[in-house]
């Protein structure tokens, strides 16, 4: 017997690993950058520090990562929400086209201009 074929599987692991990315990195990076910096603990500099973080190769690779994954994990919950909470079950698939396709086009143009910088 013959499973049908769907994307269910691989929309559930973008959002599980969107969302523990998420999770383990921005607090640490949000920390960092808006109390570590301001009171003096870690020594950077706003702009010249933040600048050289996304000119930075490997720190390129990082938020190459981070940032689509957060917005496929931002896609899933949203459709969800909309699907669950709004019972809207009769439009899974254009609310899954939108959200998806959405999070898709958001990750390519943020990745246009990290890498373009």
């Amino acid at each position: 017997m013959r499973l049908p074929r769907t994307w269910e599987p691989f929309r559930w692991a973008l959002f599980s690993s969107g969302g523990m990315a998420a999770a383990l990195l921005l607090p640490a990076t949000a920390f960092v950058l808006w109390v570590a910096a301001p009171a003096g603990w870690v020594g950077l500099r706003p702009r010249e520090d933040l600048v050289g973080l996304l000119l930075h190769p490997l720190g390129r690779l990082v938020l190459s990562a981070l940032v689509p994954l957060s917005f496929f994990h931002w896609a899933h919950r949203f459709r969800y929400t909309l699907y669950d909470g709004l019972q809207l079950k009769h439009l899974n698939a254009l609310i899954a086209s939108i959200c998806y396709g959405g999070a898709a086009a958001a990750s390519l143009a943020a990745l246009a201009v990290l890498w373009t910088l």
